[in-house]
């Protein structure tokens, strides 16, 4: 028990600490931002990022990661909040939880092992693209004085840890933040702040249950928006736990990281802020600057209201040039670098998988759909694949008896091969298909067995099935016709 807590809590308090000052510093101007998006108040964006990196640093699965209001959940919020307002956005946040502890209980964390490598790495590269190209409108149509402070900002986070001696001492991002604000200050600079991207509250959040009819009505109304808040915001939580995953080389708990988004999301919505999930631009700004444990987390989302509340005009004069540095090193990070110099190495269907996912993710801002589309395809070229590994050799064991040896996978991507390999014009007495070394998946499997045997039997030809394994065998009895009665009246009429 005590070693469990010193190692998620305890075992790496001052970076942590300082990690999740940094954090902080870089979630204000994020947060106010996802809420304009939504059409929200900056406090309810500001809220559910404190409430949902406190709850999440007790309950979630991945310890490090840092969770809040993100841009991919305030999209798929904009019409609800258009048209049906506040109250029933915060109602459909507490139903977003409900269905992600339900997740969590069914176990669907473990469909990540489906999401291959090549989707993953399309999927971070996509989000380092999207973090980049967000920084652009604060970089389009300013004065020089904004360019000089972020190549100052960048020149700060890369070249501050070569120090030798203090360059270890405060995390990079954090230094560059307090210098580009004091240069800010002191020269009295004209150039945009936190403070110009919405007003802070001064208040703390208060326990409150959205005004909404409890009817179905409601129900209808909000069910909708909830089952793609917790689709979004689970997947994109359990891409960046897999991330973080690889960065610390430690494993993460996916199920019940599910249940604590769930958890966190009904917290937020008790406490007046929008739903939130997994943030990977935040958790990579957390393992640079040294973060690794729960206390990072917890850190990130109390330092997160203290200031916002406590220290709001001096947040407020923070030049967004610093933050823009922040996140440029962040995309620059995020992006895996290797992913284009192993495009010469990796196979084509490895490449066009990795490649779409970031497309897709770019062009419509949407991450579940790439994901998606990246899954779909590397599952249609891995059936492409298995199904090329059919191999049928036959031989004539006497006069008149054919023996067909089948090795391999049997499913719908390799029934045509396995057809065609039959000779149904060679005039024989009996047919015997050997499938010790064959599996069959499907019922498309299935009904071209049905198929080969129940054609030869039209000829006059004997057929033997033979060797079957017990799985397969289960399959061919319950769905195959050809050794019952009528089968070939049967498969005529197909």
């Amino acid at each position: 028990m005590l070693n469990t807590l010193r190692t998620h809590w305890f075992s790496n308090v001052k970076n942590d600490v300082l990690s999740g000052l940094v954090v902080a510093l870089a979630l204000i101007p994020e947060a106010i931002a996802f809420s304009i998006i939504a059409g929200l108040d900056p406090k309810v964006g500001l809220y559910a990022s404190f409430c949902i990196a406190v709850v999440i640093a007790f309950v979630g699965g991945r310890p490090g990661m840092i969770s809040a209001a993100t841009g991919a959940m305030a999209l798929l919020m904009v019409t609800l909040v258009k048209e049906h307002g506040l109250q029933y956005l915060l109602a459909a946040t507490l139903l977003t939880g409900v269905l992600q502890i339900a997740a969590g209980y069914l176990r669907l964390g473990a469909l990540m092992r489906f999401v291959s490598r090549s989707v993953v790495t399309g999927f971070v590269n996509a989000l380092a693209i999207l973090i980049f190209l967000a920084q652009l409108p604060e970089l389009t149509h300013v004065g020089w004085e904004v360019y000089a402070m972020t190549a100052a900002g960048l020149g700060i986070i890369y070249l501050f840890p070569l120090l030798p001696m203090v360059g270890r001492l405060l995390p990079s991002p954090l230094v560059c933040i307090l210098v580009l604000t004091g240069v800010s200050l002191a020269l009295g600079l004209d150039i945009r702040t936190v403070g110009d991207m919405g007003q802070l509250p001064d208040t703390l959040p208060v326990l409150l249950w959205p005004q909404v009819p409890l009817t179905l009505d409601t129900l209808l109304i909000i069910l909708p928006y909830s089952l793609a808040l917790a689709v979004v915001g689970l997947l994109e939580s359990l891409m960046t736990a897999t991330i973080v995953d690889d960065i610390t080389d430690t494993p993460s708990d996916k199920n019940r990281e599910c249940k604590g988004q769930g958890i966190a999301n009904i917290a937020a919505g008790l406490l007046g802020g929008m739903a939130g999930c997994a943030m990977i631009g935040q958790s990579v700004i957390n393992m640079k600057s040294g973060g690794r444990t729960r206390l990072s987390t917890l850190c990130a989302g109390v330092f997160l209201l203290l200031m916002v509340v406590f220290l709001g005009d001096w947040l407020a004069r923070i030049p967004m040039a610093a933050l823009v540095a922040v996140m440029i090193m962040v995309s620059i990070g995020t992006f895996s670098w290797d992913s284009i110099r192993n495009l010469r190495r990796h196979p084509l269907s490895t490449n066009l998988v990795m490649v779409a996912t970031v497309v897709v993710v770019v062009a419509t801002h949407n991450l579940a759909l790439g994901v998606l589309v990246g899954v779909l395809l590397a599952s249609l070229f891995f059936a492409n694949k298995v199904g090329h590994q059919l191999r049928l050799t036959s031989r004539l064991e006497a006069p008149g008896i054919r023996v067909y040896e089948v090795r391999g996978q049997v499913f719908f991507s390799s029934t045509a091969a396995f057809i065609d390999a039959f000779d149904f014009k060679e005039v024989l007495d009996e047919v015997r298909i050997d499938l010790k070394a064959a599996q069959f998946w499907d019922i498309t499997a299935v009904a071209a067995l049905d198929k080969v045997v129940l054609r030869y039997r039209r000829e006059g030809v004997t057929v033997q099935v033979l060797d079957l394994d017990q799985a397969s065998a289960t399959l061919v009895d319950r769905f195959g016709i050809h050794d019952k009665p009528g089968a070939c009246s049967e498969l005529l009429g197909h």
